[in-house]
């Protein structure tokens, strides 16, 4: 007979069922077709909703068509006049109505949940549906304030949501609920796998009396989403899922004037430091890594520990590998459910075979014997940074570890990836975890926590996660637009010819050069272009590469004080003012005088566009930190050559950024003369770097190169559609306007120049004894 601490430390779990009775019996009573216009119509073909846990079919749902999308599109465009014209108190009663109406039926929707997700119904229970929620309690209240906390704001209109499979409701809440505080109607696009519990809501807001084309749902694969993508009548795409599907969204939409977020794939890195509290970043593996089943976008899937440490730490990982219990995901005891399908399971275990080939040593318990799409808990090991394991997103339940020996190198690993979607940095040494966090690629950052979650916290990415934020005041912005500028359309200027015009016989000709790095620079080409009576650089995608590799150099740039870069600021405006009837010669007296107060007016923002502390969970302060993006191209505009030309790449590096200028190509002069202003205003080289010739090759190469973190673009709609789709290969931001502003005004010196000028990056800081 075993002793009673053998029993205790072998004792199996008893199985706890959650009942599924109320759900089936509502699935049994229903009819799934598409949510449009405030009533459900069926669709003409359908497709089976499938149990991944069971492989049993759960419901026939409607396959949408285009035509299902022009439907839903129109009926959200007939409500939205109507729902933006509410006040913002009458929409918060809507949003307030749907929240206590999921609070009613919050266990019919964690087991809807688990049933079409395979996640198991503790986290559908306790973590998803809350969180739900809780995003309409929050945005309730962004529905009141919206008009006080957000002025010369307007909602976009109507708003195209597609969401995944791994969250359905979570991420149906966190779409949205923002766009109806906004104003904005909606028409949503549920994951094929995953579309029950966005049609139980459905139902709620028939119940709460929401008008009728504010939300439509219209189910279906991928082609449904594309028809959405694609609807001219859609203002906004709110996009979450795949880098790869996130690339064909920005070609689509480049051509558009629709605004898009991107909240895309991640490889986010787990940090041990020596001095952590080892068991509890154990534990912090199991939330990062096993939660969920892996299928989290921000899941903590490459474990960085400290080599001093590192083989206890494996050691202990290992042991509690062994405790996880892999099952029937409506048991609550079960700790890791089944993936949502054979084709992702299958997907898990084809990247796990190839980064064993590549050298891997794979530890992973027995795979589960019941029938469904189950994939046991894995820990990969012996593995260099290049391999498979280490630089796709495996999105199930498998983790890789590597050491490290100081924090230069856990930084350098953590960023050795194209994403940067979070990180987990574990140490009692709060100087260490806000000094990590200050390096690490990533818009989301926890500390001694992870998988973290509130409506009051911004989420989004950086790099190839994606851009845009959820949540919090930063997500309103991205369901509002700002009052767009009133101009005319820009147009299109010829390319520059390298053919020499006439000489007006004056014995001196003035040399312009391109301004690299601090110094004055022979175009590659060995060309230049008439313009004004002057010869001026032709420059090339070699110049726009040297300028780029200049920018990078000057990276301290980026961690020079606000009140610093303010200083430079201001010394370039006094500067510029010594020269201002040099430059009035050029541009006249008005434009001059106003490009010196513009000067003025972004040194005072250099140290006071701060960041937020968000009220989020209790015994945490979590910060938004705006940070610059660091290497920025600013495609200037034609209008207004030295006005224009500051007040784009001012606020730029007021934030931090350096900038690679390409200034008006019919009259750059005013932009490649104020490089002696730029000369001795202490303007570190490499920080500002100027390059002429022609707008449309340069602003595709901008756009093209992955050094370039993120582009503005004033030009005309040709080049800022093609800035918008070659921005795809690395996903970097882009702001495109092709109507002209009145820089002499406020359109001048809106505050978008400084929210496009900076990421924001979220830090969750536990405290307490």
């Amino acid at each position: 007979m075993p002793t009673v601490t053998e029993a205790l430390n072998t004792m199996d779990y008893g199985p706890a069922p959650e009942s599924t009775g109320h759900a089936m019996d509502w699935l049994k009573s229903r009819g799934f077709g598409h949510f449009i216009n405030g009533k459900f119509i069926s669709g003409s073909e359908t497709f089976a909703s499938i149990n991944p846990a069971t492989g049993e079919e759960l419901a026939q749902v409607a396959q949408g068509t285009a035509a299902d999308i022009d439907t839903a599109v129109k009926a959200a465009r007939k409500a939205a006049s109507g729902w933006a014209a509410l006040s913002g108190h009458q929409r918060a009663r809507h949003l307030y109505a749907l929240a206590r109406l999921m609070q009613k039926r919050e266990r019919l929707f964690a087991v809807l949940e688990t049933l079409d997700n395979g996640k198991p119904i503790r986290e559908s229970r306790d973590i998803d549906v809350p969180l739900a929620v809780r995003h309409f309690y929050h945005h309730a209240g962004w529905a009141e304030l919206a008009e006080v906390e957000f002025p010369d704001h307007r909602p976009h209109g109507v708003c195209g949501q597609i969401i995944p499979w791994n969250f359905p409701l979570l991420m149906l809440s966190w779409k949205i609920a923002p766009a109806l505080a906004a104003g904005n109607t909606v028409v949503l696009k549920p994951a094929e796998q995953t579309p029950l519990t966005a049609l139980l809501f459905a139902e709620l807001c028939i119940e709460a009396g929401l008008p009728k084309g504010v939300v439509n749902i219209v189910t279906g694969d991928g082609t449904a989403g594309a028809a959405l993508v694609e609807h001219a009548g859609v203002d906004k795409i709110a996009f979450t899922g795949s880098t790869e599907v996130g690339r064909k969204i920005r070609h689509a939409t480049a051509g558009t004037e629709k605004a898009l977020t991107l909240e895309l794939g991640g490889k986010s890195p787990f940090i041990v430091f020596a001095e952590a509290d080892l068991d509890a970043a154990i534990e912090g593996v199991v939330d990062a890594i096993w939660f969920n089943q892996g299928e989290v976008c921000c899941a903590g899937s490459r474990i960085l520990v400290q080599e001093s440490v590192s083989e206890q730490f494996t050691n202990r990982l290992k042991a509690r590998m062994k405790t996880l219990r892999v099952g029937d995901p409506l048991d609550k005891s079960t700790d890791i459910g089944a993936v949502v399908d054979q084709i992702q399971r299958q997907r898990i275990c084809s990247i796990v075979d190839d980064a064993v080939a590549q050298g891997a040593v794979l530890h992973q318990a027995p795979a589960y014997e019941g029938k469904g799409s189950f994939v046991s808990p894995g820990l990969l090991t012996g593995l260099g940074a290049a391999n498979i394991a280490n630089s796709e997103e495996i999105f199930g339940p498998i983790v890789t570890l590597m050491t490290f020996r100081t924090p230069n190198e856990a930084v350098e690993l953590a960023n050795n990836t194209r994403y940067g979607l979070a990180a987990s940095i574990w140490t009692e040494n709060i100087t260490t975890a806000l000094d990590i966090a200050a390096q690490v690629k990533a818009g989301i950052v926890w500390v001694n926590g992870t998988n973290m979650f509130d409506a009051n916290a911004p989420f989004g990415g950086m790099r190839e996660s994606g851009f845009g934020r959820e949540g919090a005041r930063e997500g309103m912005l991205a369901y509002l637009a700002p009052a767009a500028p009133k101009g005319a359309a820009r147009k299109a200027v010829d390319a520059p010819s390298a053919l020499p015009e006439a000489g007006s016989g004056d014995a001196i000709d003035r040399t312009r050069k391109l301004y690299i790095g601090g110094a004055q620079k022979r175009a590659d080409s060995g060309y230049s272009y008439a313009v004004a009576g002057a010869q001026v650089p032709l420059g090339n995608r070699k110049d726009i590469r040297n300028a780029v590799e200049a920018a990078d150099k000057a990276g301290k740039w980026s961690g020079v004080t606000g009140h610093n870069r303010a200083q430079v600021l201001y010394f370039l405006a006094e500067n510029l003012n010594a020269r201002a009837a040099e430059f009035a010669k050029q541009v006249g007296e008005a434009e001059t005088q106003a490009a010196i107060a513009r000067a003025f007016y972004w040194a005072a923002w250099a140290d006071k566009f701060d960041g937020r502390v968000h009220s989020t969970q209790s015994a945490h302060v979590t910060l938004a930190m705006k940070e610059p993006f660091g290497v920025m191209g600013v495609i200037c505009p034609e209008e207004a050559p030295l006005l224009g030309f500051v007040s784009t790449i001012l606020p730029a590096i007021a934030m931090g950024n350096r900038v690679i200028a390409v200034p008006s190509q019919a009259n750059p002069l005013p932009a490649l003369d104020l490089y002696q202003v730029l000369d001795t205003s202490d303007v570190p080289g490499g920080v500002v770097n100027i390059i002429t010739g022609p707008r449309a090759e340069l602003a595709e190469t901008l756009a093209k190169h992955d050094g370039v973190a993120a582009l503005w673009a004033f030009a005309d709609p040709a080049i800022c559609e093609s800035a918008k789709a070659q921005s795809a290969g690395n996903l970097k931001p882009v702001w495109a306007e092709s109507q002209e502003r009145d820089w002499q005004g406020a359109e001048g010196q809106s505050q978008d120049f400084l929210h496009h000028a900076v990421q924001i990056k979220t830090i969750w800081v536990p405290y307490g004894a």
